[in-house]
This record gives structure tokens, C-alpha cells and sequence, in this order.
């Protein structure tokens, strides 16, 4: 079992949770922050970002293994996202393949990869996945393709599960469209699985929680419904409102030179009427991994 580990996106939703179970389950853990702070117990923080090349070196000297959380969400253009998703990603990899004990690597990308012609963001992560079996080939190395991941700390999913709360379910697209979910525990597990292989496998997996047929947004209605005891409606935005809304933002963060998370590419992908994962793959893999929470129980527990 890997002792020491080295950890981007730290700060984040995920990666606060995978910081938090790698040090309660005895790691030590070397993480990336771009703003100063104190070293606490097991944790040793490395200043720096994915383009600074000396930190990252600092960051996976002598480690076991190397979970590359940090990403883009947002941005106006490709370069926005390349700069992060790719380019660091490459930077991180390139550190660790001139380690002299090869670090296991492990990306943590995104279902929207399989859909590369969507968005920026998906074309990206996709990019970023050819980079590290390129480059990786002699290596221990995986790829995680985590459909929408929800929990306690989200700040995306959340918002909306907040809303069928009140009685209203909004979406972009087909009330039909098949989508699937992963609670962020179990996301959290599958790592902890791979870290304790002995031999870890390479590849590209897919992961949620296992829901057969995943969830149309009817379905996700019903649910919320029966766990709040209150009819839940779903409420269908235009894609002409949608696109129009996600123009004018585009436009504005070019001015005003911020990154938005609403383009006209973000409606791609939320409109797309299949996010189906197969867990399969992995779960044939890694046997000792298997996703312990349903939308329905785990509800109850976001709020």
C-alpha cells in the first residue's frame, strides 16, 4: 500500500473529501494549494499551481502515488481550458515520469470526455486522458470517468436537488434524457480501492452508482417526491432561453474578463439525453469496490 501521496485540487469539492479519507485512512499526503497554508498533521502543503513546473516536482518527490484531481470547469474558450486541463496535466506527468520510482498515476477525469465534440471543457478532459496513455504507456496508470458526482459540499447538484425541495426540478433538455449519479463517498472508495492494489490495473473507467438504467429527470422528480413528501415538478427551461442566457454571459466574460460557467457549449452538454456510465468495467477490476448510495438514500442526508 502506497504510504506517501501526492494530491491537486485539493481545495475543492472532491478533493477536500479525498484529502479527508486519505489522511483518516493512515496516508501521508503532499497537496497542491495556490494560496499559503499550514502544514497539519500527515498533510505537508506545496504552494504553486499546475504550471509551475519547480512545485510540482516538489510535490511528487518520492511519492507512492499521484491522484490528479485539479481541472477547469469554467471558461471562454478552448485555450481557457487547455491551459488547465491539459497543459497542466501534462506538467504533472512529466514530473512524475522523471522520478527515478515511477509514482502510480491516477486522472480523475470526466464522463464528458466520451463526448468530445460537445464542449470545451469535454474536448479537454478528453485531450488531457490521450496525454496521459500517450505519455504513460510504461507506467501504472488509471483513468477515472466520474459521472455528475453529488454530496454534502457540492456546489452544483446540490443547488438543484435544493429546488425539488420546494417542488420544482429544472432542466435543459428532455424530461426523458437518461443521465446517471455518483455520490462523492463512493467516488472516494474507488480510490482508496485502487490505492490499496497491489498491482493496479491501467485503463479508462467509468463510474456511478450503479442504478440500472441510470435516472431519466422524471425518475429523479419521483424520487424527490417520495423523499420529501411534496409533489416535485419538472420544469423545462427553453433551449432557445438557455442559449440566449448562455450568449449574453459568453459576451460578458470576455468584457469583464471572467470565467462563466453557463456558454453556449455548457448547454451542449446538458441537453445530451445520454450520461449512461457502465460500471462493469471497473467493477470486474477492482472486485472490492462497489457503490454503497442511491439518489433516494442519500437524499436526505444533503440537507
Amino acid at each position: 500500500m502506497p504510504e506517501m501521496v501526492a494530491l491537486t485540487g485539493a481545495t475543492g469539492f472532491i478533493g477536500r473529501e479525498i484529502l479527508h479519507s486519505l489522511v483518516g485512512n493512515g496516508y501521508h499526503v503532499r497537496a497542491l494549494t495556490r494560496k499559503p497554508l499550514g502544514d497539519e498533521k500527515r498533510i505537508h502543503w506545496v504552494l504553486g499551481d499546475l504550471n509551475n513546473k519547480t512545485a510540482l516536482h516538489q510535490l511528487v518527490e518520492g511519492v507512492d502515488a499521484v491522484i490528479h484531481c485539479a481541472g477547469s470547469v469554467r471558461g471562454s474558450s478552448l485555450e481557457d481550458f487547455v491551459c488547465t486541463n491539459v497543459d497542466g496535466t501534462s506538467n504533472l506527468v512529466q514530473a512524475a515520469e522523471h522520478q527515478a520510482i515511477k509514482p502510480r498515476f491516477l486522472l480523475i477525469s470526466s464522463l464528458a470526455a466520451r463526448e468530445p465534440e460537445l464542449s470545451w471543457y469535454a474536448k479537454s478532459k478528453q485531450m488531457a486522458e490521450q496525454f496521459v496513455v500517450n505519455y504513460s504507456a510504461r507506467s501504472q496508470w488509471i483513468i477515472f470517468r466520474p459521472t455528475a458526482i453529488y454530496g454534502q459540499g457540492d456546489k452544483e447538484l446540490k443547488p438543484v436537488f435544493n429546488a425539488t425541495r420546494h417542488g420544482l426540478l429544472p432542466l435543459i433538455g428532455e424530461t426523458s434524457n437518461k443521465i446517471s449519479l455518483l455520490h462523492v463517498d463512493d467516488f472516494v472508495a474507488a480510490i482508496q480501492c485502487w490505492l490499496a492494489m497491489s498491482v493496479p490495473v491501467n485503463g479508462i473507467y467509468e463510474l456511478d452508482d450503479g442504478n440500472e438504467g441510470g435516472y431519466s429527470y422524471e425518475s429523479i422528480a419521483a424520487i424527490t417526491q417520495e423523499v420529501w413528501g411534496r409533489p416535485v415538478r419538472c420544469i423545462k427551461v427553453p433551449i432557445s432561453v438557455a442559449s440566449l442566457v448562455a450568449k449574453i454571459n459568453l459576451t460578458l466574460a470576455k468584457i469583464f474578463h471572467y470565467a462563466p460557467m453557463l456558454t453556449p457549449e455548457k448547454v451542449k452538454e446538458l441537453q445530451h439525453s445520454n450520461w449512461l456510465c457502465d460500471n462493469s468495467p471497473l467493477l470486474n477490476a477492482m472486485p472490492d469496490w462497489k457503490p454503497k448510495n442511491s439518489l433516494r438514500s442519500a437524499l436526505p442526508q444533503l440537507f
